[in-house]
């Protein structure tokens, strides 16, 4: 118990000294899963929407599909991202594997089935809720989409909210593809793993606390938004 305490103590420290080591992870984190969620929301949140609005042949299959994929183990897609961009892979050439540009991939292929998911049951709602209005205006299918995206905007927030939830508490793919390689690809999450396994309980410590603290700001962010826009609805 004393151990913890003194170890709790020490992590409160580096986080309020404002320790270089510590923020320099932090912020790499941040770039990579904020970078992440970003490049798979663009391409997720149009195609959740067009999943939403349109009707073909097949669809319940890919909608199927879709959410299986939002359960994708980490170290899979870890190791189909290494080996991809490994040197015997068809993207060796382009030398990204062990760099934050690896990790950006194989986390944009984790989040982008999570967000196109809850995008397009968020749509699918929308949809048939203005289904009339909508097609007495005699818009099309592929108009109804950024229609639709606009007016549920804050709605899919928590589509990039729970996208970033799985990206910034990622470990296994970013160790396959990133290495954990010291200020080039630690995160929070693989410094958390490597310290802990070396004892080093305060780093961790100090580094589970902020990301204890930073999912907590960003729930509390997201929530704010939602009441701002339903008081703005009803005023």
């Amino acid at each position: 118990m004393q151990d913890f305490a003194s170890s709790f103590t020490h992590a409160m420290g580096l986080i309020l000294q404002g320790d270089a080591e510590l923020w320099a992870i932090v912020a790499l984190s941040l770039q990579v899963s904020l970078t992440a969620v970003i490049i798979a929301a663009c391409i997720a949140m149009p195609l959740g929407a067009a999943l939403a609005v349109t009707r073909f042949r097949g669809r319940n299959v890919v909608v199927v599909l879709l959410n299986a994929l939002m359960g994708l183990p980490p170290v899979v897609v870890g190791l189909m991202v290494y080996l991809m961009l490994s040197n015997a892979g068809p993207l060796g050439v382009l030398q990204l594997l062990y760099t934050p540009t690896a990790m950006i991939v194989a986390q944009v292929i984790l989040v982008t089935p999570i967000i196109a998911a809850i995008t397009r049951q968020t749509i699918e709602g929308l949809d048939a809720e203005y289904a009339e209005q909508l097609r007495s205006l005699g818009v099309s299918a592929s108009a109804k989409i950024p229609t639709l995206l606009f007016d549920a905007r804050y709605a899919l927030m928590t589509a990039f909210l729970a996208g970033f939830g799985r990206a910034i508490a990622e470990v296994g793919a970013v160790i396959i593809v990133g290495g954990n390689i010291n200020h080039v690809t630690r995160t929070m999450t693989t410094t958390i793993a490597l310290e802990t396994s070396k004892g080093n309980l305060a780093l961790a410590l100090a580094l589970g606390t902020i990301l204890i603290l930073l999912a907590i700001a960003v729930n509390a962010a997201v929530s704010t938004v939602g009441l701002r826009a339903r008081s703005i609805a009803y005023a």
